[in-house]
């Protein structure tokens, strides 16, 4: 899963104080990426997160109010919402595809895949991309929402699509890491992960990393269209459900032996650090530090150089959702419904 801005990134880090805690959310997917847009209708910063109660939920950054509810009739499981010219989009477990009003939380439209939706969307201009477990991955039309292609694959398409060069990049549960051209649904190219992969591909340059449940992390090249190297950890094999975070010579993932894992170029380890529960929370780099939730209730800010520990905030609840930073705020979700920003 990964972070959409609208108003682009923001490096500045935030400085580890807890600026609000919203209370009201029931439902809280466990996997969910609160997406922060700003500026929407150029008045406010807001936060927009969904429930497994079914709602889609826009908050004001500044002190966690809410703006607006948008109902939907299934819960919203692991699909995070994406923001793109004035639009929120995102998937819910019963198969639909919701396009939002990011102002006033009205729908514009809405489109029915096969089956539930995890995988979270990505705007590629006037297109859309959503994986559904009805096995295929589709480009919808922003404007409509009408299907401009699919392209079946050979299980359920749990990761988010992952762009570079008009290229979607979908690491697969069928064992299969994809390129599929963004203009009409060409498949590019495929490479053997050799296992099932939960994760989403992070991409750096003409390299994509991500982890899989064969207990490793893996590069794979996109010229040369091959794995390039494998990590595992030498002693704890354990699958990788959390997605990467690649900097310039760090790759940081979380894994399901209770460590973060901060890894060198090559594949090679250069820091771990130990938690006391599952790392499924998908780790947030700015301001040369890490930022990732733990299932042991910890909020952990790491060193990304040498992966020492800086600060931990006790949220006293799972925290496998994955954080979310801008504006020198950083916002993530506890399995028990709350919000906290941190500025």
């Amino acid at each position: 899963m990964r972070l959409l801005f609208a108003g682009g990134r923001d490096a500045r880090g935030p400085r580890e104080e807890l600026e609000w805690l919203h209370t009201e959310i029931r439902g809280l997917p466990s996997f969910c990426l609160l997406l922060l847009a700003y500026n929407i209708a150029r008045t406010r910063h807001t936060g927009i997160v969904g429930s497994q109660k079914g709602e889609l939920i826009s908050l004001n950054l500044d002190n966690g109010a809410v703006f607006w509810k948008y109902h939907v009739d299934s819960p919203i499981g692991e699909s995070s919402p994406a923001y793109s010219d004035g639009v929120v989009y995102i998937g819910d477990l019963g198969g639909w595809f919701h396009a939002v009003n990011a102002t006033n939380g009205k729908k514009l439209w809405a489109f029915k895949a096969g089956s539930e939706i995890k995988s979270s969307p990505v705007v590629v201009g006037d297109r859309v991309l959503i994986g559904s477990y009805d096995q295929h991955l589709y480009c919808l039309s922003t404007r409509n929402g009408s299907v401009i292609w699919k392209v079946r694959t050979n299980g359920p398409v749990h990761s988010t699509p992952s762009i570079s060069a008009g290229v979607a990049f979908v690491a697969g549960c069928d064992e299969l890491f994809r390129g599929i051209r963004v203009s009409d649904g060409q498949e590019m190219f495929n490479v053997s992960s050799g296992a099932y992969t939960g994760a989403s591909p992070a991409i750096s340059g003409t390299s994509a990393y991500y982890g899989t449940f064969d207990n490793e992390v893996l590069m794979v090249s996109l010229k040369e269209h091959r794995v390039v190297w494998r990590y595992q950890h030498p002693q704890r094999h354990f699958p990788f459900y959390s997605s990467a975070a690649v900097t310039r010579n760090r790759i940081v993932v979380g894994g399901r032996d209770k460590m973060v894992h901060g890894l060198n170029s090559n594949g090679k380890a250069a820091w771990t650090f130990a938690t006391n529960a599952r790392v499924e929370s998908s780790p947030a780099v700015a301001a040369g530090r890490v930022f990732v939730g733990s299932n042991d209730g910890r909020f952990y800010v790491l060193n990304l150089d040498t992966g020492a520990k800086l600060w931990e905030f006790n949220a006293g609840a799972p925290l496998s959702a994955s954080p979310a930073i801008g504006r020198g705020r950083i916002v993530i979700g506890s399995q028990d419904g709350r919000l906290y920003c941190f500025g």
